[in-house]
């Protein structure tokens, strides 16, 4: 299998619900480096697992409606512990409806899978991976 990894951030606010949280119930802030990690298991004919630029681009478009957000307040999120782990697979379900509509061209349609990774600090992470086709949710 081949991979191609680019990476981004994303600063977010939020909160949790539930005492296992802790101190984390109260709205605290939160800076996530996202790696997405694409993978197949042939090369294009260029050689490519998926064209970086494009694949940058992808990644910007599906953080940048969380960026500098207070995840409590947009809609799709009320009521929801916005998790490392939960983080990582939304991320991942938009990643992949992107890819889905056409964002990376032909490459697109011969990945395998898809991984998010969200990084909270050097010695905490979360991920979501998943195939691209049939898709888990």
């Amino acid at each position: 299998m081949y991979f191609l990894s680019v990476r981004e951030h994303i600063m977010i606010a939020h909160s949790f619900v539930g005492a296992i949280f802790g101190p984390a119930q109260a709205l605290h802030g939160a800076t996530f480096v996202v790696d997405a990690e694409f993978r197949r298991r042939q090369l294009s004919p260029e050689g490519l697992v998926v064209d970086i630029g494009a694949a940058s681009v992808l990644l910007k478009q599906v953080l940048a409606p969380l960026n500098y957000k207070n995840l409590d307040e947009l809609p799709e999120y009320r009521g929801r512990n916005t998790t490392t782990e939960f983080l990582a697979g939304d991320i991942h379900r938009k990643l992949a409806a992107g890819i889905r509509a056409g964002a990376l061209g032909a490459d697109g349609p011969a990945l395998d899978s898809l991984r998010i990774t969200l990084s909270e600090s050097h010695v905490a992470w979360g991920a979501y991976e998943a195939p691209l086709n049939g898709e888990a949710a």
